[in-house]
């Protein structure tokens, strides 16, 4: 990670540097660490009551979290019940736990604010990194599109993170999920949720903060009860690069069907690979279709089945996803697919920044405001092909939240999932 990391150099790291080698118990001992004087202390509680400040994104000079100790966060979970559950993944299992809303105390279990408990994988070195890379990033990240990270737990070999938590789940689950076909997103909401994801992706990207988020898909945006839209998970994080310079990582991270193909093929990771699965994002967000799905016959990859069509305005009908049908202008809707192909352009250079992508999504919406949806006579019948896709997909039982679903590994070119 070196000094290349901008907003870091207040001495937040929590070692020096997280190696790859180190088994996690070997920075583990005793369990105690300081993120500059923010730790053991039971932590300061100054973000309960700043609700409301950095409406532009800020970076705080030391993580502001809160050092819970693992039997508050086993009472505030009812001794992590099964029926807690949020998502699972590779690294670890999310929780749902209860908390004072001014002292962040856990209460008895089901009374105070709910909060999100992940806990990590005490096992896995990369549970271990995933968790430093979470209270380094989002520690000291303030942000309201980037999913706020309350407090940390490490006492022997338990690793945990506090979360806010975001009451509608991941934009997977609402795009994928059960939830899809019975009260599918609008247009405007899918609108508004690029939006504050492209928000939050700027944020990182900005001259003060250079990060390299590195794994932006949909399950990754969790979505409140008003559905704003919050980046959460930064376990695989970089700091990025000054200048449009690239970082080479040895070990490819990321998800297929999201990850930019200069990053699958040579390990470089830009800047402008974020842009690139922002466009994929995007891209489920017009269609209501996955990145990848292997039971399509003929368009396992979506960007492959659409990038074709996205050009012109007369193929939109075959583009667009038929439970937004006659929600949309067409001059919004094709305005989106030219920004989705710009993201997806496959030279990085060529891909707007993330600055540039919100600009133009709001111009987007203006214009949607502006103008009349599209009538619903217009070929119905050439929806034909999304009405099969609703349904299946879901990889784990855990219908209502997908809050730590990782589908994480290595990616190299050859590699067919």
């Amino acid at each position: 990670m070196g000094n290349c990391l901008g907003f870091q150099s207040a001495g937040s790291n929590l070692s020096s540097s997280p190696s790859t080698s180190g088994k996690a118990s070997s920075y583990a001992k005793g369990g105690r660490f300081s993120t500059s004087g923010s730790s053991a202390s039971q932590g300061r509680l100054s973000f309960a009551a700043s609700e409301d400040i950095c409406i532009d994104g800020e970076i705080l000079p030391t993580a502001n979290l809160k050092a819970f100790s693992f039997g508050d966060l086993k009472s505030a979970t009812g001794n992590f019940r099964n029926s807690t559950v949020l998502g699972q993944g590779g690294f670890g299992t999310v929780y749902k736990g209860f908390v004072d809303e001014k002292t962040l105390a856990p209460t008895k279990f089901g009374s105070g604010t709910i909060v999100a408990i992940k806990k990590l994988n005490p096992e896995s070195i990369q549970g271990f990194q995933e968790w430093q890379s979470e209270v380094n990033f989002l520690g000291r990240l303030c942000h309201p599109n980037l999913v706020k990270l309350l407090g940390y737990c490490w006492e022997d070999q338990e690793l945990l993170l506090v979360y806010e938590f975001m009451q509608r789940g991941s934009l997977e689950n609402h795009l994928f999920g059960r939830v899809s076909s019975i009260e599918p997103l609008s247009w405007d909401i899918r609108l508004k949720i690029a939006i504050d994801a492209a928000k939050g992706l700027a944020f990182l990207h900005s001259p003060d903060v250079k990060v390299i988020y590195r794994d932006f898909k949909a399950s990754n945006i969790l979505l409140d009860g008003h559905y704003n839209a919050k980046i959460s998970d930064f376990g695989i994080a970089k700091a990025g690069p000054s200048g449009g310079d690239s970082h080479v990582t040895t070990r490819i991270m990321g998800t297929h069907g999201y990850a930019a193909p200069e990053y699958v093929a040579t390990g470089h990771l830009y800047v402008k690979s974020d842009v690139y699965g922002f466009g994929v994002v995007l891209l489920e967000l017009l269609t209501g279709l996955r990145a990848v799905d292997m039971k399509r016959a003929g368009k396992h990859s979506l960007v492959d089945w659409a990038r074709p069509l996205l050009p012109y305005k007369s193929k939109l009908n075959l583009l667009m996803d038929a439970h937004i049908e006659g929600q949309y202008s067409s001059k919004a809707a094709s305005l989106a697919a030219t920004l989705t192909l710009r993201c997806l352009e496959s030279d990085p250079k060529r891909r707007p920044s993330m600055k540039e992508v919100v600009e133009v999504l709001d111009r987007i919406v203006a214009i949607q405001g502006k103008s009349k949806p599209l009538s619903k006579s217009i070929s119905s019948t050439s929806h034909h092909h999304h009405h099969h896709h609703h349904g299946h997909g879901r990889e784990h039982g855990h219908q209502n939240e997908s809050q730590s679903k990782h589908h994480r590994s290595p990616l190299h070119p050859s590699q067919q999932h």
